[in-house]
């Protein structure tokens, strides 16, 4: 792969990978925002193999595959099957997402922040994030450090996104969001991670969102709603 193409592709993937964290701050639907998760890994997964392709590297290409196969396929899938068991519940057997998706589990109705505000504050996290990453770009400015920012700046954006939203599972998508940043950065900061870690790092991601799936659903069933302020009201 010449220099040229491999730096417009990994340019392209990482505004992909950037792009779809900032949407999922302007969208108020779950399984919207689910969709929306799965292209960023997507994105995740183009940004390893580019990678793997231009270092003729076999092991970074197979964490590609996994990265596609986990984050883009089957954490997606958890997440929007614990969603129709919601809408379901609720509707009394009707669990369908479509557009008008049923109930308000489905949505963010009330989010602690407004979207004007949430994407001016993505904005804000994102120069954040380049002015923090500026000393680590100069001593190495190749195309992937060039990028380390957008990592960084995903990192940012899933913890605002973990901490403004009330229902439990969008606060699961910004734990996501999150975890996809930091592994981002691992990838562009050191040109990926041994596939015994991110096996490691993926099967500990994958027990974590199965895990928060049974408590979100219990916490259903116990007080009816996954609304974080419900809870904390009942708890005063």
């Amino acid at each position: 792969m010449s220099e040229g193409l491999f730096t417009q592709l990994l340019d392209l993937a990482c505004g992909a990978f950037l792009l779809a964290a900032v949407v999922v701050l302007w969208r108020r639907e779950l399984a919207a925002i689910v969709r929306i998760f799965a292209l960023q890994g997507v994105a995740l997964a183009v940004i390893a193999l580019v990678l793997g392709l231009h270092e003729d590297r076999w092991g970074l290409i197979v964490v590609a595959v996994g990265i596609g196969a986990l984050r883009a396929g089957l954490l997606p899938y958890l997440i929007r099957r614990a969603l129709r068991a919601f809408v379901a519940e609720q509707n009394g057997g009707d669990g369908g997402l479509g557009r008008h998706g049923g109930s308000e589990e489905a949505r963010e109705t009330q989010p602690l922040v407004n979207v004007a505000a949430s994407l001016l504050t993505a904005a804000a996290l994102t120069l954040l994030a380049y002015a923090v990453a500026s000393p680590l770009v100069e001593l190495d400015p190749t195309p992937a450090t060039r990028a380390l920012p957008v990592g960084l700046a995903v990192v940012l954006i899933g913890f605002f996104v973990l901490v403004t939203r009330r229902r439990a599972l969008a606060q699961v998508v910004g734990f996501l969001l999150l975890d996809n940043g930091i592994t981002a950065t691992a990838f562009l900061a050191a040109s990926g991670v041994p596939l015994i870690v991110e096996l490691g790092v993926s099967f500990d991601v994958l027990l974590a969102v199965l895990v928060l799936q049974v408590l979100t659903l219990r916490v259903r069933e116990a007080f009816g709603t996954t609304d974080i302020d419900d809870l904390r009201e009942l708890h005063d």
